[in-house]
């Protein structure tokens, strides 16, 4: 059981016109089942926690990250699971590659 991070820095989270969410899917492309009814993250939760340096942690795995954090994370499948980044009406700089995402990088 991993936990994994995604961390935009600061002013680096997608840029768009409309919205964006960190979506997670189970091994069969479904949402997870969870306690929370919680299946993405992005512009719509307004309960997101930022950093003290004004990046945006997100967290993904079976476990909680901890009660400070958990406003920030996707209750994820102990088996594997796939996370999307969805940009509605994207900036011209998602489109032309300017802008990347950040890595998924395991933290537990």
């Amino acid at each position: 059981q991993h936990t994994y991070a995604v961390t935009f820095a600061k002013g680096q989270v997608p840029p768009v016109k409309g919205f964006w969410s960190l979506t997670l899917y189970d091994q069969y492309h479904f949402f997870h089942p969870n306690a929370l009814k919680r299946y993405a993250l992005g512009t719509k939760n307004k309960t997101l926690k930022y950093n003290a340096d004004g990046s945006l942690t997100l967290y993904a795995g079976a476990k909680s990250p901890g009660k400070d954090k958990e406003s920030n994370w996707l209750p994820a499948p102990n088996e594997p699971f796939s996370l999307y980044l969805r940009a509605y009406w994207p900036e011209k700089v998602i489109i032309d590659g300017t802008w990347l995402p950040p890595q998924v990088v395991k933290v537990k």
